[in-house]
């Protein structure tokens, strides 16, 4: 999971908060398909920190989350088939007509 900065103070601070809070966290150059000036480039951070904790940060740095689908999806859990009735529930009682 990454979060991406404009500001290389932004992602310096992230990484070490990140690190501080016990998480591996590192900080990169984004290089962006299209961009020509090496100074404009974004600032990656990367970390195994749960996705909450590095989306409050992106929140706060005002930065982006690039976020793998992989690791997005929930885990799929297989429970049993539910008990469901066979016929319609009766609204009227048979033993009242």
């Amino acid at each position: 999971m990454r979060g991406i900065f404009f500001e290389e103070d932004d992602a310096r601070a992230v990484v070490a908060r990140l690190r501080n809070d016990g998480f591996d966290a590192d900080v990169a150059r984004e290089h962006l398909a299209g961009e020509d000036d090496d100074e404009d480039h974004p600032w990656c951070v990367t970390t195994d920190a749960p996705l909450i904790a590095l989306e409050l940060l992106v929140d706060e740095y005002d930065g982006w989350l690039d976020v793998d689908e992989a690791a997005a999806e929930p885990t799929r859990v297989d429970l049993p088939p539910l008990n469901l009735p066979a016929a319609p529930i009766r609204v009227k009682r048979p033993d009242l007509q």
